[in-house]
């Protein structure tokens, strides 16, 4: 590669990398598709013979976008459970966007509802005060200093009954999900 031809890249890249980020982050999902996309975008454009001679590099990156993204949209691939899930550093196992994403596809709508019905059974084997720790703090959005406030139990009393609940659900959720991804 000609040095005109990295400098012409690098120049192009340094000029227009935030701005084609931007705009392509505004049209999908994730930061995670738009990097994708970026990264396509940028493979084309070094793949390019002669990119000196592309006379309106502006619109010549947005219009490679564009068609990128609109391939994207057009290969969509089915959403795998996988997709949905990660992992905290502590080793914790969330799925958060599936759930409570609303979503067309009947596999995904299956999912959620052997889920939901999998983690309310999994509460009711729990002793009632940390059953209703669990969802005054995590389904109803209340801290846990309001949950101790009304329950007049200290502070460490309801985390304590909140992490108990999180580890017994923890144990049968994960058992869940390794059923459905061996399935």
């Amino acid at each position: 590669m000609a040095d005109d031809k990295k400098q012409n890249i690098v120049d192009t890249v340094a000029n227009y990398s935030k701005r084609l980020f931007g705009f392509i982050r505004g049209k999908v999902n994730t930061d995670a598709d738009a990097e994708d996309i970026l990264q396509d975008v940028w493979y084309q454009f070094t793949n390019t013979s002669a990119t000196q001679t592309i006379e309106e590099v502006s619109g010549w990156l947005f219009a490679v976008a564009r068609n990128k993204i609109t391939d994207r949209y057009r290969k969509k691939k089915p959403d795998l459970i996988d997709d949905y899930q990660y992992e905290t550093e502590d080793g914790e196992l969330h799925f958060k966007d599936i759930l409570l994403a609303i979503s067309d596809n009947p596999e995904m709508e299956d999912f959620k509802e052997i889920f939901w019905e999998s983690l309310f059974d999994a509460l009711e084997e729990l002793p009632v005060a940390q059953r209703e720790a669990f969802i005054l703090n995590e389904l109803e959005d209340m801290t846990l200093q309001e949950i101790a406030d009304k329950s007049g139990e200290s502070i460490k009393t309801v985390i304590s009954r909140k992490r108990y609940a999180v580890q017994h659900l923890r144990k049968r959720l994960r058992y869940l999900y390794n059923e459905l991804i061996n399935f």
